[in-house]
């Protein structure tokens, strides 16, 4: 995206790809995702989730989920206990580096996705 551009992120098409095998929950899950661009050492774009269900290790990451409905578990993580979060159009969750999850759709889940630039490496 340049400066002044407007988009209307729900109508962006995205090509979905079939999880890998060792993601995955459930059959038939796939993801979609584009890159829009980067901001003051910050990566943006949209990803995409089918319904259905996998597993995940995450990067560093800030979403905002703009339509769908899920869950994400999160496994224990540095002394933290594990839990679950539920996601809908307007919540906001960061990920940390390292995070074993497990994201369960039942609506087909789109967020917005904020990541350190590689040369900027993790913000914990």
């Amino acid at each position: 995206m340049r400066g002044g551009e407007a988009l209307n992120i729900n109508r962006v098409p995205l090509i979905h790809e079939q999880v890998p095998a060792d993601q995955l929950a459930l059959p038939e899950t796939t993801t979609g995702f584009v890159e829009l661009g980067s901001i003051g050492g910050t990566d943006f774009g949209i990803w995409e989730m089918s319904t259905g269900s996998m597993y995940d290790v995450e990067a560093e990451e800030i979403f905002i989920v703009v339509a769908g409905s899920g869950t994400v578990v999160i496994d224990e993580f540095k002394g933290h206990p594990p839990h679950t979060a539920t996601l809908s159009p307007g919540t906001i969750m960061r990920l940390s580096e390292g995070m074993k999850t497990t994201w369960t759709v039942t609506e087909t889940l789109r967020k917005i996705y904020l990541t350190p630039t590689e040369e900027h490496g993790s913000n914990s």
